[in-house]
């Protein structure tokens, strides 16, 4: 049982050390709902392990114990790990639930914001050109969503260019890439272990616009000569927004100067592993805990009794 309670970490420490790199070894596509997928199974299979080893101690204060109806000697007796360590698991999922929360929150707002901003805008098309010199160019989630240019950025790139740039922006809100990225940050938030994975799955969604933009303009150089030229005039893009600049524009544009990256079947395969052996260990581990606590309650105490009673009795005879 102790092993299995403790392999949801295990999977979110590999996750985090080879997301960065098997992330750039997928097409963008496959990599942004994997490494998604990946992460928030992971983060719940985490806090839920956490919660399980945390509960092997609260179970032992007399009240819960009371309140359960089962014996806190016999749950400290035949618990899979010590105080101490119960006790620490209580404290992690305690400051991972109020990460979360302060997540939630600020993500909450910022779509709030993200709404508001786009009820303002000028309606009748999904593009609104602002009359700002700063160039600068993002996607805004809402409902419709809406791709907002400045005249800036509309001035500093070319007409195909520009072209290139709004199928980039739109390919966000049509694959509704806004939740990929929520999912990323809260499970990142709740599971610390998961922040390269966040990073990768950020970066992963930015060349899944990249390489969509690409078939829809049927040229990937020019993506990559837009992306590099709207990152260098644009100042700063609004934090609830989607922008082309955003990620490592440097390694975005050598992966769309670069062939397409080809399906690595092996890669889908151990993601998906991964997943299975953290929903599996889980499974263990609950039946595990659910056993534990029937050996603790008074039922299974008086069976056992009475067994040895009977025992004795008859060898007595």
């Amino acid at each position: 049982m102790r092993v299995a309670l403790f392999t949801p970490l295990g999977v979110s420490a590999v996750l985090a050390l080879a997301a960065p790199w098997a992330g750039g070894r997928l097409p963008p596509r496959m990599a942004a709902w994997l490494l998604t997928l990946a992460s928030l199974v992971a983060a719940l299979g985490t806090a839920t392990a956490l919660g399980m080893t945390a509960f092997t101690l609260i179970g032992q204060i007399p009240v819960v114990a009371a309140e359960g109806e089962w014996s806190p000697g016999v749950l400290a007796a035949q618990a899979p790990v010590n105080s101490l360590v119960a006790a620490v698991c209580a404290i992690a999922l305690a400051g991972c639930a109020g990460a979360l929360a302060v997540s939630a929150w600020r993500q909450t707002k910022v779509w709030l914001t993200a709404r508001r901003e786009c009820r303002a805008l000028p309606t009748g098309s999904d593009l609104a050109v602002v009359d700002d010199p700063v160039p600068q160019a993002f996607a805004l989630p809402g409902s419709p969503g809406r791709v907002v240019v400045s005249s800036g950025m509309l001035r500093a790139l070319s007409a195909d260019e520009r072209t290139a740039l709004l199928a980039h922006e739109r390919a966000h809100l049509r694959h509704r890439h806004h939740v990929f990225l929520l999912v990323l940050r809260l499970a990142s938030a709740l599971d610390p272990l998961l922040r390269p994975v966040a990073r990768a799955g950020s970066f992963a969604v930015e060349r899944w616009a990249d390489e969509e933009a690409g078939t829809l303009v049927g040229d990937r150089p020019l993506v990559a000569r837009a992306v590099a030229r709207a990152a260098l005039a644009a100042k700063r893009a609004p934090r609830q927004s989607l922008a082309a600049t955003g990620g490592p524009v440097p390694q975005r544009v050598r992966a769309l100067l670069a062939p397409p990256t080809p399906l690595r079947r092996d890669l889908v395969v151990a993601h998906a592993l991964l997943m299975l052996i953290c929903c599996f260990s889980l499974a263990l581990s609950a039946d595990d805990m659910d056993e534990l606590f029937d050996t603790a309650s008074p039922g299974h105490l008086h069976t056992e009794a009475g067994q040895v009673h009977h025992h004795h009795h008859h060898r007595d005879r």
